[in-house]
C-alpha cells in the first residue's frame, strides 16, 4: 500500500542538544533514520524540522526537508504543519518516524502503515513484549493493554494491568508501546485541532488524547523489535558501538 514517511527533527534537546546532527559511526543520526524510512518503500520522505541548520544538512545528502514553525509543543503537530504543505489527500496513510531512531527496522515502518488498510481505521501504533520485570515498574518504559482485535485500551508509565494476586511475571502478557504512528491524513487533521486532554497532562502520554475523545488505535506486536532509540549521551555513545557492530558484519 502507498504511504507517505514524515520524520519530526528538532534542534533544541534538554539532553543531548544538536541531536540529529549527532555522527554515528560516518552518518548524521537523522540521516541513518532517513535512509532507513527509504527503505521501507514509501511513496515519499520527509524530515519535518524548525532548524536552519537540520535543512542545510538535509540538502546534502539528498533528502527531502520542510521548515515548520518553531512554537510547536509536539511532534505530531509539526508532522501535521508539514503535512498541509503536502497536498495529501484525506485517506493518504502518514507514518510519523522518531528523529532518534536511527535504525528502526523498515519492516517496521511498513507495518505501522498496513494497520491502516481499513476504510475505518484512523490511527495506528506498535508494541513490543516486555521481557524484563524491571521494564514494568520502570515510568520511563510505557506500557500498553491490548484488546482482542487489536485495539489499543490504554497506555501508562504505571505497571498495566496491575498484578492484583502476584502472579509470576511469565504468567502475564506486558507490552511496551514503540513510539511510531500511523495516521489517515484526515484524523490527523483531526487530532491537531484536540485540546490536550485529562489523562494526557496527567501520564504525559499524547496518545491518550485519542483514547480519551472516543477514538480508536490500531495496535500490533512489532514483527521485529527496534534497537533502542537515542536520547542522552550515553544512548548515543551505545549507538556508535551498534553502527560499527553493523559495519563489520
Amino acid at each position: 500500500m502507498a504511504f507517505h514517511v514524515v520524520i519530526p527533527a528538532r534542534y533544541q534537546s534538554s539532553r543531548l542538544p544538536g541531536k540529529p546532527l549527532k555522527d554515528i559511526a560516518g552518518h548524521s543520526m537523522i540521516e541513518r533514520v532517513y535512509r532507513q524510512a527509504e527503505l521501507s518503500g514509501a511513496a515519499s520522505v520527509t524530515i519535518a524540522t524548525d532548524d536552519q541548520r537540520i535543512v542545510d544538512h538535509v540538502n546534502l545528502f539528498g533528502g527531502q526537508v520542510v521548515m515548520t514553525s518553531s512554537s510547536h509543543e509536539s511532534g505530531t503537530d509539526r508532522i501535521y504543519e508539514a503535512c498541509s504543505k503536502m497536498k495529501l489527500a484525506d485517506n493518504d496513510v502518514i507514518v510519523n518516524v522518531q528523529g532518534d531512531e536511527p535504525f528502526i527496522p523498515p519492516e517496521v515502518i511498513r507495518q505501522t502503515a498496513e494497520l491502516l488498510e481499513s476504510p475505518d481505521s484512523k490511527m495506528a501504533t506498535l508494541c513490543v513484549p516486555i521481557v524484563t520485570e524491571e521494564q514494568v515498574h520502570d515510568p520511563n518504559t510505557v506500557k500498553v493493554v491490548i484488546s482482542h482485535n487489536n485495539k489499543a485500551i490504554y497506555f501508562s508509565r504505571s505497571p498495566i494491568p496491575f498484578n492484583r494476586d502476584s502472579a509470576a511475571f511469565s504468567k502475564i502478557n506486558y507490552y511496551r508501546h514503540i513510539g511510531i504512528y500511523g495516521f489517515k491524513y484526515h484524523f490527523l487533521a483531526a487530532f491537531s485541532q484536540l485540546p490536550p486532554s485529562n489523562l494526557e497532562n496527567i501520564e504525559k502520554l499524547e496518545q491518550l488524547r485519542v483514547l480519551e475523545s472516543g477514538h480508536s488505535i490500531e495496535i500490533d506486536v512489532a514483527i521485529k523489535t527496534p534497537p533502542a532509540g537515542v536520547d542522552t549521551a550515553d544512548d548515543l555513545q551505545a549507538a556508535c558501538e551498534y553502527a560499527r557492530g553493523l559495519t563489520i558484519k
